[in-house]
């Protein structure tokens, strides 16, 4: 075996992990269409049907539905290097719309409707703590940006995403979950509330010490 196979590991594992979080956006696509426009009998929403003369919880649920779709898909096209390297000027039109979206739009629906959320405020307040620390982490990315300290905007960017992902996270959590404890629905929707964005900010930390030992090497 050739004693730089192991690279050749590396990259097929970061191919699936690209598919996989390809097709995974592409699932939320589709499910979020599902609302479009404005319908309120299917999926999730009709679970919040004391809601439904809320005008201000409507708005911005179907915002926040709407939009966190383009956050993902913005997001994941600042991470790949072609893009980065051959089309730097669409890495800046979609991160630049990442960033707007997420600002203005994502994170404060995503704050209001948190406010709503089922399961009490166990899991309204992993909601409202989730959007706070996604619009900072968004925003540091930003200044950094300005800044032009391209490494430290990389490693908020990291963050930020992380926190986007939790969109993915909460639900394959409930997936994997379910067949595993006998917590009643209601317990098991709080417990995965906090595992959709913790262990994903854990993660991204730990991307974030690999890159910087990884910067600071002499090799």
């Amino acid at each position: 075996m050739s004693k730089y196979s192991w690279i050749k590991k590396i990259d097929l594992l970061k191919l699936f992990f690209w598919f996989c979080l390809f097709f995974f956006c592409l699932l939320l696509m589709r499910i979020s269409i599902k609302y479009f426009p404005l319908k309120t009998n299917v999926g999730f929403i009709r679970t919040k049907q004391r809601f439904f003369d809320d005008l201000v919880w409507k708005y911005f649920f179907f915002t926040h539905i709407y939009v966190s779709v383009f956050s993902l898909i913005a997001g994941l096209t600042q991470f790949s290097s072609i893009i980065q390297n051959k089309y730097r000027k669409l890495h800046r039109i979609f991160g630049y719309g990442y960033v707007v979206v997420i600002l203005f739009l994502a994170a404060p629906s995503g704050f209001i409707v948190s406010l709503y959320a089922n399961g009490g405020w166990k899991a309204q307040s992993s909601f409202a703590l989730l959007a706070v620390l996604w619009w900072f982490t968004t925003f540091f990315a930003l200044v950094e940006a300005k800044k032009k300290n391209w490494q430290k905007h990389e490693f908020w960017m990291i963050r930020s995403y992380a926190l986007t992902l939790s969109a993915i996270t909460l639900r394959s959590w409930k997936v994997i979950l379910v067949p595993l404890t006998e917590a009643s629905p209601m317990e098991l929707y709080r417990i995965v509330a906090w595992l959709s964005w913790t262990l994903n900010l854990l993660i991204a930390e730990l991307i974030i010490h690999r890159k910087k030992i990884t910067t600071n090497s002499p090799q």
